[in-house]
């Protein structure tokens, strides 16, 4: 059999998060570091095309249901929920099994007073206090290293909540009733590739209805790099298309997020989920010019292929540069972005591919930034009030555009 290059091989991974954006590509690059607010960070488990997950040390991750009554009462919930299979190519093939969603029984609706009044308050209440202090640790850092440059940011993520577990547990669960506490036993997962109907239904219509301005359109090569010298992070090279249209030419690079807070809410009468999630990025030191020079003849030997996962792919031999970098994953996406004073969301488009597991995936996903909550934090005159309404009013406006009832999906 001839062999097949892992770039051409055919599978499945699930998506990996978003990166921020740093200023432009000079001479001076700066990586930014994958360590935590403290002096040290968890690593986690790798999030797809390469890329590893960072917690800090003092980290936050919770996760909650949210839309019912008494929702961890264990004779409602367990009479209105249950838990339901659904397909998940890679998320089977890593577990073994389908993964199980959260959801209302059929004649859940017919019930009354069943539904919590104002859900958005209900989470925002719930996210305030971890919110509020988990920023609190992240400006304490900002204030101890005034050289470098953190940039915090709060992020909306819309997708599913999945869960997991061998067939004992699930039993367990099954027959201790239903109940929040129950579920928290069990592994999750947030997955975020949501259809291309629903990416249609957020540009066509819900940009419109809640006023967002056009602000780019981006098509973005991201290369990830393995670094023997940080054996915990990857380096994400961001590229756009050369001048001959078949290379691409590198212009930012950094590191991975830093996640400070993780809180999954499972919405109940909604089609979708919602995660938010409170990351930093930090510029650390510079790039001395044959790091530069090892990361650039990385970048200058891809090729783009469209016939490939991913785009890019790389002759035989040049996917490393000496003993230090070598490629992992790529990225192709095209995103495009809407703001206005509080939020900015990005409707992004993404080809993934990992060299280490020979698995991709073709993925559509919808982010938000709420912007306007971090500079309200970030103010250090500003009260507690005006952030828990600027929360609340977010989470609202989510949950009334963003998590849909079905007919968008």
């Amino acid at each position: 059999m001839a062999y097949i290059p892992p770039h051409k091989r055919h599978s499945e991974s699930s998506p990996a998060p978003e990166s921020l954006l740093i200023p432009q590509f000079q001479r001076n690059l700066n990586l930014r570091d994958g360590k935590s607010t403290g002096r040290s960070a968890r690593k986690g488990k790798d999030s797809g095309a390469g890329s590893k997950i960072i917690y800090a040390d003092t980290a936050i991750s919770k996760w909650f249901s949210v839309g019912l009554l008494d929702s961890d009462g264990s004779s409602s919930f367990s009479a209105l929920t249950r838990l339901e299979p659904v397909s998940v190519e890679f998320l089977e093939r890593k577990f073994g099994e389908k993964p199980l969603a959260l959801v209302l029984k059929e004649d859940a609706g017919e019930r009354e007073a069943v539904f919590v009044d104002k859900p958005w308050v209900c989470v925002a209440e719930n996210v305030k206090r971890d919110l509020l202090s988990s920023f609190q640790r992240v400006r304490n850092e900002m204030v101890e290293n005034a050289r470098e440059e953190v940039k915090p940011s709060l992020v909306a993520r819309i997708g599913r909540i999945l869960f997991h577990g061998n067939p004992s547990s699930l039993e367990c669960v099954r027959r201790n009733l239903l109940t929040e506490s129950s579920l928290r036993t069990l592994k999750k997962s947030f997955y975020t590739n949501v259809p291309p109907t629903y990416m249609e239904h957020v540009t066509n219509k819900i940009v419109q209805e809640i006023g967002l301005n056009v602000e780019e359109d981006k098509e973005i090569y991201h290369v990830k790099i393995s670094d023997n010298f940080r054996p915990d992070s990857t380096i994400s090279c961001k590229c756009h298309v050369g001048h001959d249209k078949k290379s691409i030419e590198l212009y930012k690079i950094e590191l991975n997020q830093v996640r400070h807070m993780v809180e999954d809410i499972s919405c109940l009468g909604k089609s979708l989920d919602l995660r938010l999630m409170l990351c930093t990025k930090r510029i650390m030191i510079a790039l001395t010019n044959d790091e530069i020079d090892g990361i650039k003849a990385l970048i200058s030997s891809a090729v783009l292929d469209s016939d490939v996962k991913g785009g890019l792919r790389w002759p035989l031999g040049k996917n490393s540069s000496g003993d230090r970098y070598t490629i992992v994953g790529v990225w192709h996406t095209n995103a495009k972005t809407y703001r206005n004073s509080s939020i900015r969301l990005k409707v992004r488009h993404a080809d993934r591919f990992d060299f280490r597991t020979s698995s991709g995936e073709v993925a559509g996903e919808v982010t938000l930034k709420l912007h306007g909550i971090v500079s309200q934090i970030q103010d250090q005159t500003c009260e507690n009030d005006p952030v828990f309404q600027m929360l609340g009013d977010n989470i609202k406006l989510i949950w009334d555009h963003f998590l849909c009832s079905g007919s968008c999906i």
